[in-house]
């Protein structure tokens, strides 16, 4: 938590010991160092904001990619009568990039961590920048462990994270044919899936002929 010298002074307890050496205003510098070493709120303001930048580009990545309606398509996929129906974790990846840029944060926190909790490291970055955009570092630093806590064939490394830091940053300056926000038609077809408990539902084969639509214009 960010401290200012006010914050410091209004807390602090002065207790007369009868030390006519006491100094006091030693102690007010001391106090003021300490707290100028703390981030300043523009700075936790500016890197909440670049991680807002930058997730909602990840998101437009994601729903522009060549594969994103068949991975959805996936996702609608109804189970037969008496068989355990099967979670497409990209699938799950990309319908929470779609329903954060549609408007649905917390039915997109909820499809991500579904995706992240089954091994997608994509959809843990997702969150990663999530809650660095809404100041919560505690959880930021949660899912970037889950990011580069582990290694394996794949994965993504630090080096790659700053790649996708500092491509996200430019094209969300300069713009780029693989990052088209979704439509207004996109929008309404989310809408219309309606919410179970506050969450919006899985996506249905409507959905998913205006995704592929989306995605061949």
């Amino acid at each position: 938590m960010t401290r200012t010298i006010d914050d410091l002074l209004e807390n602090a307890e002065v207790t007369l010991t009868g030390n006519p050496r006491y100094d006091v205003g030693a102690s007010l510098r001391r106090l003021a160092t300490d707290a100028s070493r703390s981030p300043s709120p523009s700075s936790h303001l500016a890197g909440a904001a670049r991680a807002g930048h930058q997730l909602s580009t990840m998101c437009r990545w994601a729903i522009n990619a060549p594969d994103a309606a068949g991975h959805i398509s996936r996702l609608a996929e109804v189970p037969t009568p008496g068989t355990k129906a099967e979670l497409d974790v990209e699938g799950a990846g990309v319908f929470a990039c779609l329903l954060f840029l549609t408007g649905h944060p917390d039915s997109a926190q909820f499809w991500w961590q579904l995706s992240a909790g089954a091994g997608n490291r994509l959809a843990a970055y997702c969150l990663h920048l999530r809650h660095l955009a809404l100041g919560e570092q505690r959880e930021a630093a949660h899912w970037l462990h889950e990011v580069t806590g582990s290694r394996s064939e794949g994965g993504i490394d630090d080096v790659l994270l700053e790649c996708l830091g500092a491509v996200a940053s430019y094209v969300n300056k300069n713009g780029s044919a693989s990052s088209t926000p979704p439509t207004g038609m996109l929008e309404m077809e989310v809408d219309r899936l309606g919410d179970d408990g506050g969450i919006v539902r899985r996506p249905d084969r409507r959905l998913v002929d205006s995704l592929r639509a989306f995605a061949s214009r």
